[in-house]
């Protein structure tokens, strides 16, 4: 009776993600984000790959690329392009840091001084500089690495992430063509904010301008003592009216899904949402009479 041994390669290696990077890039104001990049395969289009801006970079970046990846090859029949997706993160080997708290927050809170883990709360109050950043530093660079397509640009952050989202849309609405605010924050600044979404909507029916923005929560979080469930209901019914100047709202409730279990669900109906072929027409005609002044 013979006996087969299996001859096994016991070299083990890193996991890596294939067309991936990341690098550490220091902001003008003198902070510091651990950029990661991931690129599709093959040639961009004629008007350049959308993009996506992720938030929380270090907690759900490959998640996100991966999703992506899985679906883009057929647009036809998963609804998902190709796209460039850019984490931005800190230099943390944990998925969250506590620098999170000043750069998404665009005022300190009063109320809420300590974490859920007991610990106080962070500095506060840098959205302004941090959207800045991305603006005038982050942007520049990956525009001039990638071929960007500017007019399909998406942010997705959240948590705080997505209350800076919001703010980002309140504040800046032409930064993005897309906004994906997940379990928002509204409670930590909800009368900055309240004030913010007045500006936003009066200068909306002044200077229309197409914007989109999916607002997204798992089921459980309704009973959550911030209400944050809710509120980000109630802020896409009232954005809602304002569809003849070119904004589109959607809250999307994930069932069964929790604060963090929510991820991997609202990712995929992000990537669709911001990336279906159906919109890439709209958007550039929409930006196109924009841009003319028309």
């Amino acid at each position: 009776m013979s006996h087969h041994t299996t001859s096994v390669d016991m070299m083990r290696r890193s996991v890596m993600l294939a067309r991936a990077e990341h690098w550490v890039m220091h902001s003008r104001g003198g902070r510091r984000y651990r950029i990661i990049t991931a690129q599709p395969t093959g040639p961009a289009p004629p008007s350049g790959y959308p993009v996506i801006y992720l938030l929380d970079g270090n907690s759900v970046f490959h998640t996100m690329v991966e999703t992506l990846r899985l679906q883009c090859h057929r647009p036809d029949k998963t609804g998902i392009l190709p796209a460039v997706v850019v984490g931005i993160g800190y230099e943390t080997e944990g998925q969250y840091a506590s620098d999170r708290f000043y750069d998404y927050t665009p005022y300190p809170n009063t109320k809420f001084r300590n974490k859920l883990d007991g610990d106080s709360v962070p500095e506060q109050g840098g959205a302004a500089e941090f959207l800045q950043f991305i603006e005038e530093e982050l942007k520049p660079q990956i525009e001039g690495e990638f071929n960007i397509d500017r007019h399909r640009q998406t942010i997705f952050g959240h948590s705080l992430g997505g209350l800076f989202t919001l703010y980002a849309m309140f504040s800046k609405p032409r930064s993005f063509s897309c906004y994906i605010a997940g379990s928002p924050s509204i409670h930590w600044n909800p009368e900055y904010l309240g004030g913010l979404e007045q500006n936003y909507a009066d200068q909306m029916k002044e200077r229309p301008y197409p914007v989109r923005l999916l607002l997204g929560a798992g089921e459980l979080e309704r009973s959550h003592v911030t209400g944050n469930s809710i509120s980000a209901s109630e802020l896409a019914k009232r954005l809602a009216v304002l569809s003849e100047y070119g904004m589109y709202a959607e809250f999307k409730e994930f069932e069964g899904e929790g604060h963090l279990s929510v991820l991997p669900v609202l990712i995929s109906k992000a990537l669709r949402f911001a990336l279906h072929p159906e919109h890439e027409g709209d958007d550039h005609q929409w930006k196109a009479q924009v841009l003319e002044g028309k």
